[in-house]
């Protein structure tokens, strides 16, 4: 009996102490949880406030002009939509293709865990080399020298790894009996992918791109060696194609070049349409991914 009481106390002492463990690393998750959201909405208020005075129309229509007195950002905006459109143009049609490679067709051979390692590898290489290589490569080599086409090149090196990626995972979360079943009912390989995987898959595929987006608009160490930092409009004679090949500085630079020429006013205003580009692409993922659904 008294070693029966002394064991029900044993296990009574470790089922307290298991609850003050629980209940300390459950108040150290929401103190976290609670600091990163307040530090968030610290910095969205503290930029906003600062930057929503500046914007006006023509802040958001007009280029910055000495001899007129304009201050404005639409060359930097017709630029950044230049860079994204360009280079997901050049990284979709590839991170996808790969992907699809990669998970259906190669297997899991040694040749597909290098290229696998050599992706993540280039997910974590910082931002400014790439920005080096491809001065060097797409600017010098490749004699592209500052322009869109070369900040295009450069960012599509950088995006991607998170395409592919984001695509390899979305497939391999679709379930396998929808191979088994679409192959036994006699249905070919690409035709499997084609009608059932990658409709299925679109949700993550679809959320990869849009993250992509967001890491293109807000990049600013890369494009300072790579398209420059013009920020005139596209001339309507030289048509459209012609920008490809010109200086063009993104929103993200113009802010970086308003800070160190000390205009806080013009760069808080460029910080806040930022964010609201920003906010407004995880906005429309989590919309169109729950849409898919």
């Amino acid at each position: 009996m008294i070693r029966r009481k002394d064991s029900d106390s044993m296990g009574g002492n470790l089922k307290i102490d298991r609850k003050i463990k629980d209940g300390f690393l459950l108040g150290c998750i929401y103190l976290s949880s609670f600091f990163s959201v307040i530090l968030l909405t610290g910095i969205l208020l503290y930029v906003f406030v600062r930057g929503f005075p500046g914007i006006s129309r023509s802040f958001l229509t007009t280029v910055s002009s000495v001899m007129q007195g304009t201050v404005g950002i639409a060359g930097n905006l017709v630029n950044t939509c230049y860079l994204v459109v360009m280079t997901l143009m050049i990284t979709v049609p590839v991170g996808i293709g790969s992907a699809i490679w990669l998970n259906e067709y190669a297997g899991r051979s040694r040749w597909v865990q290098v290229i696998e390692f050599a992706t993540e590898t280039l997910a974590g290489i910082p931002s400014i080399v790439f920005g080096l290589f491809g001065m060097v490569f797409f600017g010098t080599t490749l004699g592209f020298g500052y322009s869109i086409l070369t900040g295009s090149l450069t960012l599509s090196l950088m995006i991607l790894p998170l395409i592919t990626r984001n695509t390899q995972e979305a497939l391999r979360a679709v379930p396998d009996s929808y191979r088994s079943g679409a192959i036994g009912m006699g249905a070919g390989k690409w035709y499997m992918i084609r009608t059932i995987l990658l409709p299925e898959a679109m949700p993550g595929i679809v959320t990869g791109v849009l993250l992509a987006v967001g890491r293109i608009i807000g990049e600013s160490a890369a494009l300072l060696f790579t398209s420059g930092s013009g920020y005139l409009l596209p001339g309507f004679g030289r048509g459209i194609l012609h920008k490809i090949r010109e200086s063009g500085g993104t929103l993200a630079i113009q802010l970086y070049l308003s800070m160190s020429r000390a205009e806080y006013d013009v760069a808080f205003g460029i910080a806040s349409v930022l964010l609201c580009l920003v906010l407004f692409f995880h906005l429309l993922t989590k919309l169109i991914a729950s849409r898919m659904k």
